[in-house]
């Protein structure tokens, strides 16, 4: 990770609803930074606050303190420095348009020239293996297909970071997995920066460069965990490495003891 440059940097991030009833603090102090080209998974207890601190970093909610930079710009509002992948994929797929001209209708913004467009819109379909569904409408794809769509989107519009809140919670097993290698192989061919949440331990470990533990609301980093295993990993593997069984049992140890309300310990890394 040495000589890359900072791409992500959140200093001090709190967030406070303010309601009839008195103030909730859903973020703490949350701290970190991402470098370009990592795929950094943020994990932690039901209710932990994951989706505001993502919508506070794409720009979507503003925090109550703190700051967010990309490549030392502050992020005041939406940015198109990221693209952003939910888990509800079915909603952000227009139904009556085909799924190239789902994938090409954020490019619109840009004022590329016909061509450039259709490049992109071609290369990204081609990457999340849809080339041969570019004529059909999301309704006629399996869920997995529409997800690889509104991934294909994300990357066709060439972002600094790609930010993904739970994209495959709605998925079956075999398609998840399916999905998981999918964001390996785009990350690794493609450097492309990726933020990605989940409620899943053992996806944080496969997926992640780093996990980011998150503690219980009012959120802080537990711990910024290392995973140091192999670059090249699959589904069997990979899962079946003792060192993976390590890197697991410590975030599940720690997102335990965040949900059983223990003192909060100082941020450390693996």
């Amino acid at each position: 990770m040495a000589d890359r440059p900072t791409l992500l940097r959140v200093e001090h991030l709190r967030k406070v609803y303010e309601s009839d009833i008195g103030d909730v603090e859903a973020i703490g102090d949350v701290s970190f930074t991402m470098e370009a080209g990592e795929l950094v998974c943020i994990v932690g207890p039901s209710g932990c606050g994951k989706t505001t601190l993502l919508k506070c970093i794409a720009g979507l909610l503003r925090p109550t303190s703190g700051t967010i930079e990309i490549f030392g710009s502050v992020v005041t509002g939406p940015t198109p420095a990221m693209a952003l992948v939910f888990q509800e994929y079915g909603r952000s797929l227009y139904p009556w348009l085909t799924v190239e001209e789902n994938v090409a209708l954020p490019l619109r913004h840009k004022k590329l020239e016909r061509a450039h467009r259709d490049r992109l819109v071609y290369d990204s379909l081609e990457a999340v293996g849809l080339l041969h569904a570019a004529r059909q409408h999301p309704w006629q794809l399996s869920g997995g297909m529409q997800q690889r769509v509104a991934i294909a989107r994300a990357i066709a519009y060439e972002p600094e970071v790609l930010i993904m809140d739970e994209p495959f919670a709605a998925v079956d097993a075999q398609t998840r997995a399916e999905l998981e290698d999918l964001v390996r192989e785009l990350h690794l061919a493609r450097k492309i920066s990726l933020l990605f949440v989940t409620h899943d331990i053992d996806e944080s470990v496969y997926l992640g460069e780093r996990v980011l533990v998150l503690s219980k609301s009012p959120t802080v980093v537990l711990e910024d965990v290392v995973v140091d295993l192999p670059a090249d990993r699959d589904q069997i593997t990979t899962r079946s490495l003792p060192r993976f069984a390590e890197l697991r049992t410590r975030v599940y140890g720690h997102i335990q003891r965040a949900k059983q309300g223990e003192a909060v310990t100082t941020p450390t890394s693996s």
